[in-house]
């Protein structure tokens, strides 16, 4: 080294420490953390067993009284890589995703947030989420919509406790400084229209296939998607509609418009048949997915991730990823995403994985048992 180039180190040292002290910073030094070359994010995969989530769901139904001890009872999924971050109930930097429960004769009261929000039913029937005055009654495989400053509230009619996954954009939002929530003034908005008229009304046009391209525009119409619906489309598909990264696969749509059902949340149904796997591939959207049914495991960045019927699993932004059926019957695999957003912003890109025919290679296998040990 010089001597000159001593001299502009030792300039420099002090330079940088008063930019410091001063609160500014040099870009040249710094432009590499700033733009990357491509997403880099703190999200890491991450998996929950249904069979573990559901006994605390039900010891919160022992414990807490809906409208009364919580606004709502639900106990939401926190991914542990973020929480070091101090991002208290993110699933993805954008996405939460808790567990919801009402037990027969409960009622959620009435209350609105800016938050959009996606409801699917997992266990359970007889219970209903009233949006704007429209009774929604909800079964297992059903999605229903409450949109970001719709008034929404819970009632359970029927016999069995009723489970459902909620689904908001709450990390974006809190990002976005955006965040509003209110109460209504008393316990249930005035009912207006009949139960399940929406849904009757445009249920047919409310699905779309995988990438079929529409155009985005106002709220949907629709606030309950019928999963019997969902899966005949999914059924009724042809060899040539399977998609080589998701399989056989529909997005729930607003059908006035042909965009997503939510305009900020997106959602997804796959099939897949008995020994099917799918090409890798990564894409900048984030994703959380529940197994409606079957069994098999999805391998992200490498890792392997084993799953059955009621699991869920985190699918970061930017993550090489693939999903494999190990059992006898199909596999149906729920999801929620950001990609709306990211189209809206003009950021989602995707691209397949170009090693190995398109699959990657175990590196490790996620141990849930290694990673869950309390117990109740």
């Amino acid at each position: 080294m010089s001597n000159n180039d001593v001299s502009i180190k030792n300039h420099l040292k002090p330079y940088y420490e008063g930019m410091k002290r001063n609160h500014l910073g040099p870009l040249w030094y710094d432009l590499g953390h700033m733009v990357t070359n491509e997403p880099v994010t703190d999200v890491q995969p991450y998996l929950w067993k249904w069979k573990m989530i559901r006994e605390y769901v039900l010891k919160a139904g022992e414990l807490l009284k809906p409208g009364k001890d919580a606004e709502r009872r639900v106990v939401y999924l926190q991914n542990p890589s973020l929480l070091k971050h101090g991002l208290v109930g993110y699933g993805t930097h954008t996405l939460y995703a808790g567990i919801q429960l009402l037990l027969p004769g409960e009622c959620a009261p009435s209350h609105h947030h800016s938050q959009s929000a996606i409801r699917f039913i997992i266990e359970g029937s007889g219970a209903y989420t009233a949006v704007n005055g429209e009774k929604t009654y909800m079964e297992r495989g059903d999605m229903v919509l409450t949109p970001a400053w719709t008034w929404h509230e819970h009632k359970h009619e029927g016999t069995e406790p009723v489970f459902w996954l909620d689904g908001l954009d709450v990390g974006l939002v809190r990002t976005l400084a955006a965040s509003f929530f209110e109460p209504y003034e008393e316990e249930s908005y005035p009912m207006e229209a009949p139960e399940n008229y929406s849904t009757k009304q445009f249920s047919m046009g409310a699905f779309k296939k995988l990438n079929e391209r529409k155009n985005p525009g106002y709220p949907s119409p629709i606030y309950g998607y019928k999963f019997d619906r969902v899966k005949y489309l999914l059924d009724e598909m042809k060899k040539e509609d399977q998609d080589p990264f998701d399989g056989y696969a529909i997005e729930y749509i607003n059908p006035l418009t042909g965009g997503s059902a939510d305009s900020r949340i997106g959602t997804m149904m796959q099939r897949l048949e008995p020994g099917m796997q799918t090409k890798a591939h990564r894409h900048v959207h984030s994703a959380i997915y529940h197994v409606l049914e079957g069994e098999g495991y999805t391998i992200i960045d490498g890792q392997k991730f084993e799953w059955e019927k009621g699991d869920f699993f985190i699918l970061p932004p930017w993550s090489c990823h693939e999903h494999v059926n190990t059992g006898s019957s199909d596999v149906y695999l729920f999801s929620f995403n950001d990609k709306p957003v990211m189209e809206k912003l003009e950021l989602e890109f995707s691209e397949p994985y170009g090693e190995n025919d398109g699959h990657q290679i175990i590196e490790k296998v996620f141990d849930p048992d290694h990673e869950q040990v309390d117990t109740i």
